[in-house]
């Protein structure tokens, strides 16, 4: 059970208030109590006094006239008369008859009568065998004709303490009714003193969760104002701070959204604390991550094992690993960085680098440049063995020969003259600045020019090629030379590839926003692995065939960079023993 302020403060008033009062309640019976008896004592002084005057006036026989005295002042007044001789007998008593004043003690041993002889007064307080009760009694020495005498008055203490007891339940009453309104003044100033203890809880509990801008009234110049402004300052600048970082977390939010690399925070036990989109993308993982193992989120082991790695020498380290996910392969540079304060491990921050498309551009470089090498090479090294066969004097020994040396040495320069103009055509058409002129123009001219300059070569194979479609078609965005380099180059593969009396076909087909040409062969087909391929520079199906033929590999690839930039697209479908079938798009104008 929570005790609040509130009843802590009206705990302490109450106890503070109970301790006055019963101190005060003490010291004031105390008081009371001797003031009492000594206004008694004081009465029956007087009283005394009273009943010696009147005992030495009234006296001319002792014996004779004390019961009369003593039963008169006895009347007269409220305590008990009773008048003693010089020998210590009783010869008057207000509350004894005379006739039985004999059967009385002596009381000349009673030491307030003793007293009264010696000193002309006394006092006591003592027990009263006669009438069996506390008694308070006061003598005082008067003369008389039979000599010296006492009159002493005594006064039961019932009458003192039942005056004490009327006074105490008086004392009591007010302590109580003192109490009471103390009690109840205390619960008002409690509340009153509380209130603005508790709103100030109550501020301090919404600024700890949360609510900054929660401002108390400052009212007054006390100390508990002071308190209110100080608290309004610091929830200031806690809003202020918490603002700050609120945009600095969107700013840093942001920046890891946009980020290409992958990045991975964890703890110091190798939990993740932090991942950005990147990360998940590249390792295809949906849900939440944060407090989840490593291990647990991604089972690579060369993933693992550089975190491992990392965190056993605690020093940065890089690695490349290759994962397999998706459509293709990725291979990722990952840099991980341990956290290190005080050679405690407090996390490790690592960072992913997708260089799957630099590997596959320093692939294609190599690949390019084995290619061009290899293509380059051969050809220069049969001119450079013809030419020093004709260098040796087969010219003038044997001019038959020589003049088949230079046919061959000819047909390779033409060769590599050919190489290096479609290299150069492809590096112009992969140009940034490189575009094209289109024209608005009738499809058909184009490719009826390209199939007359192919029409020898068509007829030296045996191969007949037909246009099929032709007739009423929407004009296209072209430019008619590159254009025509794209048929020449699909109708050249078609007739190489078509047998002896076969068909190539060229046909071409309307479309909403396009029109869509194909130029389809009867030949050995493309097998189905090959078909992604067709279009890379330097790839052929058939590289024996490809080079007897006197192909580079470099034409289809010139094709398809020639429709891109026409905004078509270009596609092959191939069925093995069949044939194959080459088609792209272009636009509408």
């Amino acid at each position: 059970m929570t005790i609040t302020f509130r009843w802590k403060l009206l705990g302490s008033y109450l106890l503070l208030i109970l301790v006055l009062g019963g101190g005060l309640y003490l010291y004031l019976e105390q008081r009371l109590n001797s003031f009492q008896e000594a206004v008694v004592q004081g009465e029956l002084l007087t009283e005394a006094k009273l009943a010696v005057l009147v005992a030495e006036n009234g006296v001319r026989d002792l014996s004779r006239d004390a019961p009369g005295i003593a039963a008169s002042l006895g009347q007269a007044g409220s305590a008990r008369v009773t008048l003693i001789n010089r020998e210590g007998w009783v010869v008057g008593d207000s509350d004894v008859e005379s006739q039985h004043l004999t059967e009385l003690e002596n009381h000349l041993e009673r030491p307030e009568v003793r007293a009264a002889f010696a000193g002309g007064s006394g006092r006591a307080l003592r027990y009263s065998a006669t009438l069996k009760t506390d008694m308070l009694y006061v003598a005082r020495s008067f003369r008389s004709p039979a000599g010296p005498a006492v009159v002493r008055l005594a006064l039961p203490l019932a009458t003192v303490n039942q005056a004490e007891a009327q006074l105490h339940t008086l004392l009591g009453a007010g302590l109580i009714t003192g109490l009471i309104l103390a009690l109840l003044f205390s619960y008002i100033l409690s509340r009153l003193m509380s209130r603005p203890l508790q709103l100030i809880a109550v501020s301090a509990l919404e600024i700890g969760q949360g609510n900054f801008r929660r401002r108390l009234p400052v009212r007054g110049t006390d100390e508990l104002s002071e308190v209110a402004t100080v608290m309004n300052e610091m929830s200031a600048r806690i809003e202020t701070q918490m603002d700050k970082l609120e945009r600095e977390k969107g700013r840093l939010d942001a920046i890891l959204r946009g980020m290409g690399e992958g990045l991975m925070v964890t703890d110091g036990s190798g939990a993740i604390t932090l991942v950005n989109p990147a990360f998940c993308d590249l390792f295809g993982i949906t849900g939440s991550m944060v407090g989840r193992p490593l291990i647990e989120i991604a089972r690579h082991p060369d993933l693992n094992e550089s975190y491992r790695l990392a965190v056993g020498e605690r020093a940065e380290y890089r690695r490349e690993i290759v994962i397999n996910g998706g459509a293709r392969e990725r291979v990722l540079l990952t840099h991980w960085v341990p956290l290190i304060d005080q050679q405690k491990l407090l996390g490790v921050v690592a960072v992913f680098h997708d260089i799957s498309d630099l590997k596959r551009l320093e692939k294609i470089r190599k690949d390019f440049v084995a290619n061009v090498s290899h293509e380059l090479k051969t050809p220069v090294t049969v001119i450079k063995g013809y030419a020093e066969a004709l260098l040796d004097g087969l010219v003038t020994s044997d001019p038959q020969r020589a003049v088949a040396f230079i046919e061959i040495i000819r047909n390779h320069s033409e060769r590599q003259a050919e190489l290096i103009g479609n290299l150069l055509t492809l590096s112009e058409l992969e140009s940034d600045k490189f575009t094209l002129d289109l024209l608005s123009l009738d499809l058909t001219g184009t490719a009826r020019r390209a199939v007359t300059v192919l029409g020898a070569k068509a007829l030296e194979r045996g191969a007949t090629v037909t246009m099929i479609g032709f007739e009423g078609l929407p004009p296209v965005l072209i430019e008619p030379g590159r254009l025509e380099q794209v048929f020449v180059n699909l109708l050249d593969n078609a007739i190489k590839y078509t047998t002896a009396g076969g068909q190539v076909e060229v046909s071409a087909v309307a479309e909403p926003e396009r029109v869509v040409v194909t130029v389809r062969d009867h030949g050995p087909g493309i097998p189905p692995q090959s078909l992604a391929r067709v279009f890379e520079r330097f790839y052929r199906v058939d590289e024996g065939r490809s080079r007897e033929d006197g192909g580079n590999g470099l034409g289809l690839a010139i094709v398809k960079h020639i429709v891109q930039l026409h905004g078509g697209a270009v596609w092959v479908e191939s069925t093995p023993g069949k044939g194959s079938a080459f088609s792209f798009s272009l636009k509408r104008s």
